[in-house]
């Protein structure tokens, strides 16, 4: 299925008008008799009827969840799942909105880089729910920016990466890697059957290898062979590396196969600590080495001359947890990371989530934090390098839900794809005896749009006027004029000036405002204007400027006139009043959106073709005698739409006979009701209440579809796609 084309259900609705057998016929809707549904316009809103029925068509186990049908990610635990494996409808669930985004360096640059290697107990836990999941204080992962790469680990032949972390590490420029296992006896059964055989065995399995890979849009392999091997599948090995790594590099741009030290070139299982001469081999045939964890400062010293050049693919094995005879792990962990970081290495952290299993859930947030401060000095971060650049700080997580100040669900929920661009961590101390300081946190106690916000915490001392904390490092060559808005909130009594702050490089002669700043060989900090009134063709963006939002939030635009620019890094700036003490404060940032100006002249294209398909029903409690018993429609949803425009879509609807506002048409009675975000071009509808009828009468449930802009700005719901359907109890 092509990025961004709508996957047309197998049970998809044929409009009025079009021809049969011609291009425009599309298969017909389940449901009613004789299988079809009926399909009107109205002011471009598909209609549907709908006879309900209690005889659904089971959907494919492996992916929807059994109880609730929501669709999951999932694995393959055979060679024959494998082999078998092609994509079809239900696969595109687990297609991740976008490639990586573009980052400075990139990561064929030779500095050396930092893994993250997830394991967490088998896997495929609250994070297999596609769309999301009502769980309390689940793990989640936000210090992106010290990541390069990222591998979702589990124990199953071919673990998939579900594909809430692939758009996670994607938004932030991190590789995501999947994981080909094989393991005990039945591994080894599994390796002979596609290794010791011809070469024919081995590329069928590397193609699907990278078929996956390319089709749900990660990056990658971790290689892993945990059990011994014959003479002639060793043999075979590398030339199936070699052939797996050309062949992803073709196909998937960025790509990366990693093998892990387990295997030498004897086909025994002999984990070495080490890249040496027995596994050299596998090294020489792909694009990195995972060391196993047991080494001491001698097996690097002994790497050195081995890796030669390539001293970053050398990535030396860290187990968090400090099983076996380990350098370090747990807060311990800097010290391994000091001794790989001497020698010029890579480093892979296996299972960082020990914070999260080991240690009091309550007290994650912080354990976190203090765990990734403890490596701060020896992890090197990456900068993002495209506009639009807009984030809510979001976590993918909350116990609400909020939409630009307004409260729309009061509950937990957990959504890794919701996860918006996370800031650099941390705590910033002037220098000297001076005494200010400025912390940054997550936060879920309040939010302006999802279900967290940046808590900043700071001082400053009588001596100086302000501080300031780096909450982004970029790399953007920017266009003529870029607009730059923030929205915010100070918490208690303090008289604080708040101020968003750019620093820029040069790419040529850089101007600001037509007036020479730096050259090639400086940076300069630059504290733009904010707007109080902004142009009119922004207007339709930035309507609440300057003015006092919901909830108590502030929005602050700027625009910048540029010209052979470089933008580099965000700052807030938190200045004190002349004459004023020493202040402590505490800012709540909600929201921080760097765009192209051009960008909002172009017009947005409109959601289309929202069909529904693939229909449940079921029979809810009785409200009372008389009442007939109410009714639960699960079904799924969808559409077509450009996936290369958008962050997200928000998925609503409207239960009464009147329905929402029409396309273009005055409002209706009905307010929409939020029912989930997607982030491709469909959507699985679980379970929803509608209304119960009698005989003879017809029931109406409407589904609107809000697309969500990269540049964050509300779509007007005349722009919305929809779909109305009419359904009818079968005649007795």
């Amino acid at each position: 299925m092509a990025a961004g084309a709508a996957a047309g259900p197998a049970a998809a609705a044929e409009k009025v008008g079009e021809r049969p057998g011609g291009q425009n016929r599309r298969p017909q809707p389940r449901g009613g008799p004789s299988g079809r549904s009926r399909i009107e316009e109205e002011q471009e809103e598909a209609v549907f009827r709908q006879v309900v029925s209690f005889s659904p068509e089971p959907l494919p186990g492996r992916y929807y969840d059994k109880d609730t049908t929501k669709p999951i990610s999932f694995y393959l635990s055979s060679l024959e799942e494998l082999l078998a494996w092609t994509p079809n409808v239900e696969d595109g669930f687990n297609v991740a909105l976008q490639p990586s985004e573009c980052r400075q360096p990139p990561l064929s640059s030779r500095r050396p880089r930092t893994l993250l290697c997830h394991d967490m107990m088998g896997g495929y836990l609250d994070d297999k729910f596609i769309q999301g999941a009502a769980v309390h204080n689940p793990y989640s992962f936000y210090h992106w920016q010290y990541i390069d790469i990222f591998v979702y680990f589990s124990h199953h032949t071919v673990t998939i990466p579900p594909v809430g972390w692939t758009n996670a590490a994607h938004r932030h420029g991190v590789c995501v890697l999947g994981t080909f296992i094989t393991e005990w006896i039945a591994g080894g059964q599994l390796c002979e059957a596609f290794l010791a055989g011809d070469e024919r065995s081995y590329q069928v399995v590397a193609d699907q290898l990278v078929s996956l890979a390319r089709f749900f849009r990660f990056d990658g392999w971790l290689i892993n062979i945990e059990n011994s091997l014959s003479l002639a599948a060793v043999g075979n090995m590398p030339r199936f590396l070699r052939y797996l790594t050309t062949q992803l590099h073709q196909h998937v741009p960025r790509g990366l196969v990693l093998w892990y030290d387990s295997v030498v070139s004897s086909g025994q299982l002999k984990w070495q600590n080490e890249l040496n001469e027995h596994n050299r081999v596998f090294f020489d045939s792909c694009d990195g080495f995972f060391t196993n964890y047991n080494w001491r400062e001698e097996h690097l010293e002994r790497m050195l001359a081995l890796a030669g050049e390539r001293l970053a693919d050398v990535y030396v094995g860290v187990d968090v947890f400090a099983r076996g005879n380990v350098v370090g792990g747990r807060f311990d962990t800097d010290k391994s990371l000091e001794l790989i970081r001497k020698h010029g290495f890579s480093a892979a952290l296996f299972a960082p989530g020990w914070v999260y299993e080991c240690l009091e859930k309550k007290d994650f947030f912080q354990n976190q934090d203090k765990f990734w401060s403890l490596l701060e000095r020896y992890l090197p971060t990456h900068s993002i390098c495209s506009l639009p650049f807009v984030t809510s700080f979001c976590l993918g997580m909350g116990t609400r839900r909020v939409c630009y100040g307004q409260e729309e669900a009061v509950g937990p929920w957990y959504h890794p794809s919701a996860q918006e661009i996370q800031p650099l961590f941390g705590e910033h101390r002037l220098e000297g005896a001076r005494r200010g300081w400025v912390k940054t946190h997550c936060c879920l106690a309040d939010a302006w749009n999802g279900g967290s916000s940046l808590l900043i915490r700071g001082a400053i001392p009588r001596e100086v006027g302000d501080v300031a904390v780096r909450l982004f490092s970029l790399q953007v060559p920017v266009p003529p004029r870029i607009f730059l808005s923030m929205v915010y909130k100070l918490e208690g009594p303090s008289d604080v000036g708040v101020a968003l702050e750019l620093t820029t490089g040069s790419v040529g002669s850089c101007h600001i405002g037509g007036i020479s700043a730096l050259n090639a060989e400086t940076s300069s900090r630059y504290s733009p204007r904010p707007l109080r009134v902004p142009p009119a063709k922004l207007a339709r963006w930035v309507g609440h400027c300057g003015q006092q939002l919901r909830g108590g939030w502030i929005q602050r635009c700027y625009e910048v006139s540029l010209r052979g620019c470089l933008l580099q890094d965000l700052f807030v700036r938190f200045s004190r009043l002349p004459g004023s003490q020493e202040e402590d404060f505490v800012c709540r940032l909600g929201e921080i959106q760097v765009v192209d100006a051009g960008s909002l002249l172009k017009p947005l294209p409109r959601v289309q073709a929202v069909t529904v398909s693939h229909l449940r029903w079921q029979q809810a409690a009785s409200e009372g005698e008389g009442h007939p018993a109410g009714l639960q429609l699960s079904c799924t949803l969808h559409w077509s739409y450009l996936l290369s425009h958008v962050r997200c879509f928000r998925v609503h609807c409207c239960r009464g006979t009147a329905g929402c506002s029409a396309g273009g048409g005055p409002p209706g009675p009905e307010k929409p009701t939020l029912l989930g975000l997607a982030f491709v071009n469909q959507y699985r509808i679980v379970d929803l209440a509608v209304a119960a009828i009698g005989p003879g009468q017809d029931g109406r449930v409407e589904f609107l579809v809000e697309p969500v802009p990269k540049e964050g700005f509300l779509v007007p719901q005349a722009e919305w796609g929809r779909a109305a359907m009419l359904y009818s109890m079968p005649a007795s």
